[in-house]
């Protein structure tokens, strides 16, 4: 495995001071956002990428797939259009976060069009999926169901555990779908190494930060650098190993005080965490 940066930990870098960043820093992949993608522009974004000699070990994101209606039929559209930009790319995976509860906006509070079928949530995921899928794989993308704490079940991902991201990924073939295994969202899981044993070469991505304790008001933020919260990395590391995973760690931290940091001591503490924290 070799280290990459997730985009978002830098969250301040452009797509082209994000590559210059990896390749000074000695690093062999980047994981890109589409947001940030698209301010670079799309061709542009995969010249500077292969001009540094780098690899794209994810684009993030595509997902929300729990609304209905024409919602539902923009949804899909989004995620065509996600799926091409991956394949732009030669991204090893396009993350799929899969959406909340139905009218239940990230971040924001209830309103009285909220919605509360859980059951209904994720019926629709499964039947994005099969819309989905096959057109990634006529396009060679590979989706990659994520998995979010359940803090996060209310506004962004219906899908909480590995195993549930994983049973939806094994009706596709592996090339198709897999799934995602974020230290900070599963590390918690009492099935987790059961399941990322069960998953095998279905991990399409590794992505890594610490799990904050105690969590600030934003909980979005509560990623950390390895080393600063909750998390065991080493065995974890070790059991997506031992499955067969050889793709990139990818680094991906939401944290205020980590995007307000000069990106070049990020990248460079990143660094020194992931050889003393993460794989020993």
């Amino acid at each position: 495995m070799s280290l990459s940066l997730n985009q978002w930990t830098t969250r301040r870098w452009s797509v082209a001071e994000a590559v210059d960043g990896c390749a000074r820093h000695g690093l062999e992949a980047i994981g890109l956002w589409r947001e940030k993608v698209a301010e670079q522009g799309l061709a542009a974004s995969a010249k500077l990428v292969r001009d540094a000699g780098l690899r794209v070990s994810s684009l993030c994101r595509g997902g929300f797939l729990t609304t209905g209606g024409e919602a539902f039929a923009a949804a899909l559209a989004d995620n065509r259009r996600a799926i091409d930009e991956a394949a732009e790319l030669e991204a090893a995976c396009l993350v799929l976060v899969v959406g909340g509860l139905p009218g239940i906006r990230p971040g924001e509070p209830l309103t009285e069009t909220s919605g509360r079928d859980l059951a209904g949530a994720r019926e629709r995921v499964a039947e994005a999926l099969a819309e989905l899928a096959p057109y990634a794989g006529e396009r060679g993308v590979k989706l990659a169901l994520e998995p979010l704490h359940p803090i996060y079940c209310p506004d962004r991902a219906v899908l909480s555990t590995l195993g549930q991201a994983l049973d939806l990924a094994l009706a596709y073939p592996e090339e198709q779908v897999g799934v995602v295994v974020d230290t900070f969202h599963v590390w918690w899981d009492p099935r987790l190494f059961a399941d990322v044993a069960r998953a095998g070469r279905r991990i399409a991505s590794y992505q890594v930060c610490d799990y904050l304790h105690p969590l600030p008001a934003d909980v979005l933020l509560g990623r950390g650098m390895m080393g600063d919260g909750v998390i065991d990395f080493p065995p974890i590391t070790r059991a997506v190993l031992d499955a067969g995973y050889t793709g990139d760690v990818e680094v991906e931290i939401f944290n205020a005080d980590v995007w307000a940091a000069d990106p070049d001591e990020v990248l460079a503490t990143m660094k020194a965490r992931y050889a003393e924290v993460v794989l020993t």
